[in-house]
């Protein structure tokens, strides 16, 4: 097996790699877990000290700095962690009479994320297969696990795999549960396939990028129930301690009835992948996923999918009656940003009354943030930030648990156990209202949930291969067109 790059390839991959881990910590301010990461990742001197040049998904820029100095910082940022509770490592479960085995498809920093949470459920715990587009993305995040995990990665050269068809050969392994987290576009069917195989699976949002591959998503998940299979979804905030109580006090009533909520996603643009002259079109285009809505969706069904699923959790996760919205693209600009657009705000009608208004935006050198307001006849909640303001006012002083290794370990307890876990109720209903919200953005139309639910359009290609044409092709001024509002239409 070869690499098939050079050394300067696996440099900037490895580059690419850890930059990744530094803007995801400092989004999700899980600084112990890159300290874990960085301190078990033995990469040489190929990581040039080029943090300068990114910035973290909210727009913090990074200072230049060294992989040590940075260590030391997190390490810094841990020390304070522990000191409010939260722990570097989970205490491993006590291991049942048989190994669970586990497949990763997708190797970036968010497959690698969620094996390295799986990992640390407990000792009986193995990683035994894992595949990526890429071979070196694969190679490297092996050497990462085995790094951090050296007793529990047991993937052998026959185990690691490349190209379209890996994530077959992966299900194919001697496996029982399935993790996937790779370019949405994907996602859908390598769920239908893990379940059809008699997987349980862990599957990354967003879970489908149009209705007819989230139709998908519902008939695979019915399936696993009659299989009793457990379905769990990578819409984490359901994960999280603070999110979890601070729903059980709205329940409660401490803010009284919901009356509607307001929720954001205020970022910069996803992380770049400057175009290698080797490529090939639909390479360059794999490499730049995040930039193509074929492969990524948009922003919406990216973020702000995240804090629209949990005012959706606050509203008792009902379908929402109809959408309409506004976008485009006016400051990030040129081929490099695909067919994105960098704003969008869109407002959801219930039957109830109730709405729901979510705006997202992804410019460079903007303001960052992301945050979920719940208005109720008698105050206000954070869900995120696990406040309630008004007759009741409240503040979360409970432990802070990775919401990540919360998730995995509640679907590894689960497999250890026989007991299911099935999120398809919720993973479909946010997904669709995000299809929703990008369709009522493109066309500039309001959209009932019937009309969207009911459309034809897919991202799905008929083949997979190297060879092939990507269905977005850049135009005669090189860059990639966009929709147009009013002009645009889905059927």
């Amino acid at each position: 097996m070869s690499f098939g790059r050079n050394v300067a390839d696996i440099d900037n991959l490895l580059d690419n790699v850890y930059c990744g881990l530094v803007a995801r910590a400092t989004w999700t301010g899980d600084f112990c877990y890159l300290k874990m990461i960085t301190e078990s990742i033995n990469l040489p001197s190929l990581i040039p000290a080029r943090l300068s040049t990114m910035s973290n998904a909210l727009n913090h820029p990074v200072q230049q700095t060294s992989r040590r100095g940075f260590i030391k910082k997190a390490g810094a940022l841990a020390a304070g962690s522990a000191a409010l509770g939260i722990s570097l490592e989970r205490g491993a479960h006590a291991a049942g009479n048989k190994e669970i085995k586990f497949g990763l498809i997708g190797c970036g920093g968010r497959g690698s994320g969620a094996a390295g949470n799986a990992l640390r459920g407990g000792k009986d715990i193995k990683l035994v297969a894992l595949a990526d587009w890429f071979e070196p993305k694969a190679l490297a995040a092996r050497s990462t696990l085995k790094g951090m995990f050296k007793d529990q990665v047991a993937v052998d050269d026959n185990h690691v795999f490349s190209g379209f068809d890996g994530y077959k050969k992966v299900i194919e392994s001697d496996i029982d549960v399935l993790l996937i987290a790779c370019a949405s576009h994907f996602q859908a069917p390598y769920l239908k396939a893990g379940i059809d195989a008699g997987k349980h699976v862990f599957c990354e949002k967003p879970h489908s990028l149009d209705a007819p591959e989230l139709r998908t998503v519902q008939q695979a998940c019915d399936d696993a129930k009659k299989k009793n299979l457990n379905v769990v979804s990578g819409l984490c905030w359901r994960y999280s301690p603070v999110v979890r109580e601070t729903i059980k006090r709205i329940r409660d009533g401490q803010i009284g009835d919901i009356v509607n909520a307001q929720v954001h996603y205020m970022a910069a643009p996803y992380r770049l992948t400057e175009r290698d002259p080797k490529w090939s079109e639909l390479e360059w285009q794999m490499h730049n996923w995040y930039h193509f809505f074929w492969l990524a969706g948009d922003q919406c069904l990216q973020q702000l999918i995240h804090t629209a699923d949990r005012a959706s959790f606050a509203f008792g996760d009902p379908k929402p009656k109809l959408v309409w919205g506004v976008g485009g693209r006016a400051a990030v600009l040129g081929a490099k940003y695909g067919d994105l657009f960098d704003h969008q705000a869109v407002v959801f009608e219930y039957e109830d009354g109730k709405q729901l208004t979510g705006v997202c935006r992804n410019q460079v050198g903007t303001w960052g943030d992301e945050n979920d307001a719940i208005f109720g006849t008698k105050g206000r909640a954070s869900l995120k930030r696990g406040t309630i303001t008004g007759e009741n006012n409240w503040r979360y002083k409970g432990p802070n648990t990775n919401m990540y290794d919360v998730e995995q370990a509640e679907l590894f307890d689960a497999v250890r156990t026989g007991k299911t876990i099935n999120n398809c109720d919720y993973m479909v209903n946010s997904t669709m209202m995000m299809i929703m919200a990008t369709y009522a953005v493109w066309t500039g139309k309001r959209l009932t949930w019937d009309e969207v639910w009911n459309t034809k359009t897919t991202v799905l290609q008929p083949a997979y291969n190297w060879e092939m044409k990507p269905p977005v092709m850049p135009n005669a001024a090189g860059e990639y067109d966009i929709p147009i509002p009013g002009i645009t239409k889905v059927v």
